[in-house]
C-alpha cells in the first residue's frame, strides 16, 4: 500500500515532521510517499493562503497518483484543497483535519481544537459544522503561534499549546484535544501523557484512515460533487493518464 502525503505548503522542515509522524503510524507494508507543493506559500494562515496553496497541491496530487499512490493524506488542518483533490484523484483523499476531528469524536464526548492563529478558527469551526462535528466540539481556540514558530522553538511553542489545552479542560469542559496544525505532531504524546487525555493529532489519523480505506478497496466516487472536471484550455484537467497541468 503506497499513501501520499502532500504538505500543501513550501517548509520543507514543516514536511519531514509530518513524514516522521506519517511513518510512525503507518503499518507494516504501508510505504509512505511524502512530498509538499513548492509552489505554495511558506505557511497556509488564513483564507488567502490555502487559495494560493491549491494549484500546487493538485499538481502534486496528481504527480504522486502517477507514481501508483493508492490514497492521500492533505497534511493541512485547514484541509486545504479537499475537495478538489477528491474529483481529481482516483484513490480515497483524506484530509488532516477531519480525519483529527472524527477520531477524537470516537473518544471523547466533547473535543477542543488547539489551533495556531485566531484567522484559521472561522476556517475550522465551518470545517468541523460540514463534517457534521460541530456539536461535538466545545471550542475552537487560537494559541497565537504562527506556523513556523512551531519549528522555531519548539520547547516555547511545546509550553503554549499546553497552556490553551489547560485552559481547555478548564473553561470548555474538553475530554479529548485535537491539534490544529500539522507542525504540531510532534507534540501529541508528549501533551496527552502530560494532562491525563486523548490529544490527536491528524497526520497520524488521517494514515490510518487511508490505509482503513484501501484496506477496503474503497476509491472516490466519480458521480456527483466529485466527478471529475470536464476539459477545457488551459484548466486543471487530467483525463486518463494524463498530468495536470
Amino acid at each position: 500500500m503506497r499513501i501520499a502525503v502532500i504538505n500543501p505548503n513550501s517548509t520543507r522542515a514543516m514536511t519531514e515532521t509530518i513524514a516522521l509522524a506519517a511513518r510512525r503510524a503507518a503499518a507494516p507494508g504501508t510505504t509512505i510517499l511524502a512530498g509538499q507543493n513548492d509552489d505554495g506559500p511558506a505557511s497556509i494562515e488564513g483564507h488567502v493562503d490555502g487559495a494560493l496553496a491549491v494549484p500546487g497541491l493538485l499538481r502534486a496530487i496528481a504527480a504522486a497518483e502517477d507514481d501508483g499512490a493508492d490514497a492521500f493524506v492533505i497534511a493541512c488542518f485547514d484541509d486545504t484543497g479537499l475537495d478538489a483533490a477528491r474529483s481529481l484523484a482516483a484513490g480515497p483523499v483524506i484530509g488532516i483535519g477531519e480525519a483529527a476531528a472524527h477520531m477524537a469524536s470516537l473518544v471523547a464526548r466533547r473535543f477542543a481544537v488547539i489551533t495556531t492563529l485566531s484567522c484559521s478558527v472561522p476556517i475550522l469551526a465551518d470545517n468541523l459544522a460540514r463534517n457534521g462535528l460541530a456539536a461535538l466540539c466545545c471550542g475552537v481556540r487560537a494559541s497565537e503561534l504562527p506556523v513556523l514558530a512551531l519549528e522555531a522553538d519548539p520547547e516555547a511553542a511545546g509550553r503554549r499549546i499546553s497552556e490553551e489545552i489547560v485552559r481547555a479542560i478548564d473553561e470548555d469542559g474538553a475530554e479529548a484535544i485535537v491539534l490544529g496544525c500539522a507542525g504540531m505532531a510532534d507534540f501529541a504524546a508528549e501533551l496527552s501523557e502530560r494532562h491525563g487525555l486523548p490529544v490527536i493529532e491528524g497526520v497520524a489519523a488521517a494514515v490510518k484512515l487511508a490505509e482503513a480505506a484501501v484496506s477496503l478497496g474503497l476509491k472516490m466516487s466519480k458521480r456527483g460533487g466529485y466527478a471529475p472536471p470536464r476539459p477545457k484550455p488551459g484548466g486543471f484537467v487530467r483525463p486518463a493518464g494524463q498530468l495536470v497541468r
